[in-house]
């Protein structure tokens, strides 16, 4: 199977961070080419800005829906729109959301299963998440999943396993994936994608090399079969 795909969050505890553009910069310079933010920590404007930014560098965007209300989730189905972001993740209203974006390249993938709090909290048994998964893949315009398998009660990698085997849409692992051994157990699991965001800018991974440039060369690493 593929290796995951890394997306580098220029996020720390589900906030976009004050200085995005710089950490922005040096992950194009490292050759991160899969970058996102969340709808929260800085102005619509800075967003904005960000997302041209990343653009003009020929990086996949992604935005990350922190709210879970309705109206917050329409409020960021249009900011994607505004943003012209490649990838739309998060959020627990599908069908809401899904008629929003039906005129947008962008592709939708929205959480599976219960979600409560900020920092975002998986809830639920294996057995309803992997039920929620089914459910959520099968909606129109529903392109994959954003998956918190480590922010559940559970063995995120067992988790991620399940959901993977039981959805025929891509499925994306966000959230704590802070170690090369999750890294690894998202592999197996035979997910599309996986994020790192406060992990990498906070230097949790170990690394051949200093700074931020070092922690994306260490977790992409992790990501390659045999790395």
């Amino acid at each position: 199977m593929p290796d995951p795909l890394f997306i580098f969050m220029l996020t720390r505890g589900d906030a976009t961070v004050p200085d995005a553009a710089r950490a922005a910069d040096e992950a194009i310079a490292a050759g991160v080419r899969h970058i996102g933010f969340k709808d929260v920590g800085v102005s619509a404007g800075e967003l904005r800005a960000l997302a041209g930014r990343l653009r003009a560098a020929g990086v996949t965007v992604y935005l990350e829906v922190v709210s879970l209300d309705e109206d917050g989730e329409l409020a960021s189905a249009e900011l994607a729109r505004d943003l012209r972001v490649d990838v739309l993740m998060g959020g627990v209203r599908p069908r809401a959301v899904a008629p929003r974006l039906r005129r947008a390249p962008i592709r939708y993938f929205p959480f599976a299963g219960r979600i409560a709090g900020h920092p975002s909290a998986l809830a639920g048994s294996q057995d309803e998440i992997v039920e929620s998964a089914r459910e959520v893949a099968a909606l129109p315009g529903v392109d994959g999943l954003d998956l918190l398998a480590w922010r559940s009660a559970h063995d995120g990698g067992d988790l991620a396993r399940r959901v993977c085997a039981a959805v025929s849409k891509p499925v994306v692992v966000a959230g704590s994936v802070d170690c090369a051994d999750r890294v690894a157990a998202v592999r197996r699991a035979g997910a599309h994608a996986f994020t790192v965001g406060t992990a990498a800018l906070d230097g949790v991974f170990p690394a051949g090399a200093p700074g931020l440039a070092g922690q994306l060369t260490a977790i992409a690493a992790a990501a390659r079969s045999g790395g």
